[in-house]
């Protein structure tokens, strides 16, 4: 086994350790990653295809048309970090964490 296995599975399991459920992306988008809850938030990274995210909380912010419909809710995945639940295949129309703040 590498070490680049060995740290994909390490970061795999640190992100099942920390109580938070993980939810993919909508498949064949890459999604701006932005600083806040909104379009008007710079954007910090973008996620990766095939791409999974680990829901910490989650606050309405700017309403966004994605695959999965119209919404203002955001998913924070990281320390400033936020997604429109728009592009998250969650399951649910609405909150499936805690609210932030």
């Amino acid at each position: 086994m590498s070490i680049e296995n060995d740290s994909s599975q390490a970061q795999s399991l640190a992100a099942a350790d920390s109580g938070f459920q993980s939810y993919p992306v909508a498949p064949g988008y890459q999604v701006n990653v932005r600083s806040g809850p909104g379009t008007n938030y710079s954007v910090v990274r973008v996620l990766t295809l095939g791409a999974s995210v680990t829901i910490r909380c989650q606050c309405p912010g700017t309403t966004v048309s994605g695959p999965y419909g119209t919404t203002d809710l955001w998913d924070c995945i990281g320390n400033g970090q936020f997604v429109s639940d728009a592009y998250v295949r969650t399951g649910a129309d609405g909150y499936v964490a805690g609210r932030c703040g």
